[in-house]
């Protein structure tokens, strides 16, 4: 498989260019992040490609065709039978082995992601991985992903046998990382499955009940329970290794077919090995081609058309292995080190370091695990190291010159799930042979909580000291001496002598401190003004405990912070809090004020008026707040000409100033009345009044009327009010309106007038918004509401009022008043 490390790459300090900005970097390393996605999504379909393009070398080879008339003969056949392409060349190319797929065993798990592919398919798939695979590790994942894992088998290994017997591990997957460092090399005498079955050259089958070898890879992590087969890697009679297979348990009996496919994948894995002949130590470790040949698939045709065609001979660049001893050396280091291998692109210029190995003791710094980076290019993992100054330039230098690095406090920064993460680290970088050493950890906790510690006072603007009553030495922290605007070299002040640099009238105060804490030794504070030797006077509040040793009191810790800035604080807000009562309180006045004075004139339950055949009830509901007392009144007088005034008003405005203003107007109004003038005049002179009153403009709502017994009509005006309704004969109507806008608005504004002629039974009610006013509707659609809550079917006029104070929905908290008016 093509890996990141495979493609043409600049030099690192040419391909980085001019320094970048911290969002350039990450920028970069999310364009890193999502190419190394889409490069995982083409190694996952690679192996069906590859086994696409053997069956398409079948045809060739068979029916003689070209690579374009096989391609369509291929998707032709896939069309006509029904099935993906996929699954007829799984079939052509088992046809070419003779082999059938076998079943899935008991109890098998089919692979991650199988969705509805064939067992054949995933089995053909992983022979075409392990032929297209750039070295044994990536080899033997395509096996455990496509035909190992439908077997439910765990883990698989891969190891290369050494010229002096030693096994070596090539490749694996499922083995965590740790594990595999381990088993990375076993002697000849250590009696292992696997070489077990170099011994015998033949399958060795090994439970947790009946085994002769002493121990193998995975035990730790799979368990005693595990069972595993491992099946000797030959090509032409020649052992190139074994092929070990774990399962979780026990496993039954397989058919024959899948016994053989076990064997064609050990074949095939010496075929891998086999191409490795050239690389490092033992054969192991270095370039891994594909270049056709007889193999697992058991046909000179599948391998030559594979080979012919382009499809095959992949170059790997695994470079140099790690030496076993160096590894060695870093597994028994005590901190996190990494060998990090050059790498070079087609023209020989150094592009990235690949993460060769990693010892036990390796912590990624952004909580990944070991097993996630193993093998990944440097900058590929790390890509946020590239920017300038950065880990990655430091590594790059090591490499050019081979001089040692070595620094405490190095930031690394790395990009997970598109979030920035960021750690400093103690680093050290060393150049062994052809590889690098680079080993680090994390800041020293005592370091960065000594800076943490140091931030905090200086960020609290305090400062700590101890002083040894034993010796007399007294030790301050800098922000101490910088607090008391002492220089660097200055000897500390001890305990006893703060007064020598406290405001005079403070000395009592810390007179008793010292006394609580050196004599009564007890915890104490104080708080005093400090008078700097810049002139500077400052607040200060200093806390110390005694440290008591088998009950001697050995030394005085404590410490100093500058609490200026709280103390005016807390001057400001008692002046704040003082202010602010006294408002309250004359508020509180003013609303108690204002309320005695509405009462005074408009009781709650006044009593009723029976005159000149009217009855009448009045009722007046105050706001439910006191602050929002406001300016609604109404009035009922019988008047010198033997009629009767009936009004409701609303001044705008809640109060004192609304209600003396009410209070104006309804005098005013009742003065005018006695002139014998009609509701439209009066309202003309009472607008008059309003737009001049006491210098200022007082806006209000009115609705007036004069009923006249001797012809039961009353004459009505009105002046930006909601209009009164009429109750006849169990229906309930809004009579017609006269014109009149909002008194006060203009000083010469005129109102129109209506007659309404009254009947016996008749009601008529008039009230203010506060009776139907609601936030959430117009006043058009409440008064609609009303129309329907008015029900005269209370036995009196005083319970039809209380009835429709009761079930108002009104919200706002207004003051309300209502008149209601029944003609005998």
């Amino acid at each position: 498989m093509t890996g990141v490390e495979d493609l043409p790459a600049e030099p690192v300090g040419a391909a980085l260019g001019p320094p970048a900005s911290a969002a350039g970097i990450g920028r970069l390393a999310a364009t890193v992040e999502r190419l190394r996605t889409q490069l995982d999504d083409a190694e996952s379909t690679a192996e069906f490609r590859t086994l696409i393009a053997l069956a398409r070398g079948v045809l060739m080879e068979r029916l003689r065709i070209s690579p374009a008339t096989a391609t369509r003969q291929l998707e032709e056949l896939a069309a006509r039978s029904g099935m993906p392409v996929v699954e007829l060349a799984a079939d052509i190319v088992a046809e070419i082995t003779g082999e059938s797929p076998g079943r899935v065993p008991d109890g098998a798990d089919p692979a991650p992601g199988a969705g509805a592919l064939s067992l054949n398919v995933r089995l053909r798939a992983a022979e075409a991985g392990v032929l297209s695979a750039s070295d044994v590790h990536a080899a033997a994942g395509s096996l455990h992903r496509h035909a190992l894992a439908p077997l439910g088998a765990v883990a698989v290994a891969v190891w290369a046998l050494a010229a002096d017997g030693s096994l070596l591990l090539a490749g694996h997957a499922g083995f965590p990382a740790a594990e595999a460092r381990r088993w990375h090399h076993t002697p000849p005498g250590v009696e292992t499955v696997a070489q077990l079955a170099v011994r015998t050259r033949a399958a060795y089958w090994s439970t947790g009940a009946d085994r002769r070898h002493s121990s193998s890879i995975g035990e730790r992590t799979l368990g005693a329970d595990a069972a595993r087969v491992a099946i000797p890697a030959q090509l032409g009679g020649r052992l190139l290794g074994v092929l070990e297979i774990c399962w979780p348990g026990p496993v039954g009996e397989f058919p024959q077919p899948v016994h053989r496919q076990l064997q064609s994948l050990a074949e095939l894995c010496a075929h891998t090995l086999d191409s490795d002949s050239g690389g490092g130590p033992d054969g192991v470790g270095g370039s891994f081609g594909v270049s056709g040949g007889v193999g697992a698939f058991g046909g000179v045709g599948a391998y030559g058309a594979y080979g012919a065609y382009g499809v095959g001979g992949f170059s790997g660049s695994a470079g140099s292995a790690v030496a076993p001893e160096l590894a060695d050396l870093l597994d028994s280091l005590l901190e996190p080190a990494l060998i990090l291998q050059p790498l070079h692109d087609t023209a020989g210029r150094l592009s990235d370091f690949r993460i060769a190995h990693v010892n036990e003791r390796f912590v990624d710094p952004v909580g990944r695990p070991a097993a996630a980076i193993l093998g990944l290019p440097f900058l590929q993992a790390y890509p946020l190291a590239a920017e300038d100054g950065g880990l990655s330039e430091r590594i790059e230098r090591v490499h050019a010159t081979g001089e040692p690095f070595r620094h405490d406090r190095i930031v690394l920064r790395a990009l997970i799930d598109g979030i920035q993460v960021t750690t400093t680290l103690a680093v050290g970088i060393t150049r062994q042979g052809g590889v690098l050493v680079l080993t680090w950890h994390p800041e020293d906790e005592e370091a960065r909580l000594a800076r943490l510690l140091q931030h905090a006072q200086r960020l609290g603007r305090m400062g700590g000291f101890e002083e040894n009553l034993l010796t007399g030495e007294v030790t301050w922290s800098a922000e101490l001496l910088e607090l008391f605007a002492l220089p660097a070299g200055a000897p500390p002040v001890p305990i006893r002598e703060f007064a020598a640099h406290a405001h005079a009238d403070d000395a009592t105060a810390i007179s008793r401190f010292v006394r609580t804490v050196l004599h009564h030794r007890m915890p104490a504070s104080a708080a005093f003004r400090l008078l700097r030797s810049d002139g500077v006077q400052r607040y200060i509040r200093v806390v110390a405990e005694p440290v008591l040793e088998d009950g001697t009191m050995i030394a005085v810790r404590g410490a100093c912070q500058d609490v200026s800035a709280q103390h005016w604080t807390e001057i400001a807000l008692a002046a704040t809090r003082d202010r602010l009562e006294h408002t309250e309180r004359e508020v509180e006045e003013g609303n108690r004020l204002t309320l005695r004075l509405q009462r005074a004139i408009m009781p709650v339950a006044p009593s009723p008026i029976d005159a000149w055949g009217l009855q009448i009830a009045t009722r007046y509901r105050p706001a439910e707040k006191g602050h929002l007392v406001g300016g609604d009144w109404y009035d009922a007088v019988v008047l010198p000409n033997e009629r009767i005034l009936l009004v409701v008003g609303d001044v705008a405005g809640h109060g004192i100033d609304a209600a003396t203003e009410m209070v104006a107007l309804r005098n005013a109004l009742r003065g005018l009345a006695a002139t014998g003038a009609t509701p439209s005049q009066m309202l003309n002179w009472l607008g008059t009044v309003a737009h001049h009153m006491s210098g200022s403009t007082v806006t209000a709502t009115v609705v007036c009327g004069v009923y006249d017994p001797r012809d039961r009509t009353l004459r009505w005006s009105r002046a930006g009010h909601p209009p009164p309704l009429l109750v006849r004969d169990g229906t309930t109507t809004v009579p017609p309106m006269p014109e009149g806008m909002l008194l006060g608005a203009v000083g010469n504004a005129r109102y129109g007038e209506h007659i309404l002629q009254l009947q016996p039974g008749d009601t008529l009610l008039m009230y203010t918004d506060g009776l139907i006013e609601r936030r959430d509707r117009d006043i058009e659609e409440s008064l609609r509401d009303l129309l329907t809550l008015v029900r005269p079917a209370a036995a009196t006029l005083d319970e039809h009022l209380e009835h429709l104070l009761l079930h108002s929905n009104a919200d706002t908290d207004d003051d309300t008043c209502l008149i209601g008016v029944t003609v005998r």
